[in-house]
């Protein structure tokens, strides 16, 4: 299958407040519209995690981080643009995403893809996706799509065909939380 009609397909799914299990920058990742809260509440419950623990969005360019965060730091600019390797950045004041993907205290983990199925995919659906890794919480995240296991498989209503063949053992991204004030504390390197 071409990644165009994997794409596709996999829009579709989300559109319809489905879930999908897709390639990232970083791991496999469990997916939805971050937007709905209802496909949000599925991710959890496919997860077994309980929904007090935030989940992280994917988009595909920066400039889209103004509509989902109040106030983005000025710092954080600087760090999108000088990482070598995927970050998640946990920003204060997410506004427009579902209200159960967000931390208690209100702030939510957002990375900028440049792998290219995952950046056409957030381009092509043109709002932000969940990517939580794909395994039950409190197990070891799949390194590629053969360690991924059925029962996570079995769950989602979409699995996309692109790189499935991959044995990469991929590694999650790093996390650096801002403050409002653009104090960075380091969660995981």
């Amino acid at each position: 299958m071409q990644m165009n009609e994997d794409i596709k397909l996999a829009c579709q799914i989300m559109e319809r407040g489905g879930v999908i299990l897709y390639p990232t920058d970083t791991i496999w990742g469990i997916g939805c519209d971050a937007t709905n809260e209802e496909a949000v509440r599925r991710v959890f419950e496919i997860k077994r995690r309980a929904d007090s623990k935030a989940m992280l969005v994917l988009v595909d360019t920066p400039v889209k981080l103004n509509y989902y965060v109040k106030e983005v730091p000025e710092v954080a600019w600087d760090l999108i643009e000088m990482a070598d390797k995927p970050m998640t950045i946990i920003y204060e004041g997410a506004r427009n995403l579902a209200p159960n993907l967000l931390a208690e205290d209100g702030s939510v983990g957002i990375r900028v893809t440049s792998e290219k199925f995952s950046q056409h995919l957030c381009q092509r659906f043109r709002k932000p996706i969940v990517s939580t890794s794909a395994n039950v919480s409190g197990e070891a995240s799949p390194a590629n799509f053969k360690e991924i296991s059925e029962e996570i498989k079995q769950a989602v209503d979409y699995i996309v065909v692109s790189r499935q063949d991959e044995e990469v053992k991929a590694k999650p991204s790093s996390i650096v939380k801002l403050s409002a004030k653009g104090v960075i504390s380091i969660i995981r390197m």
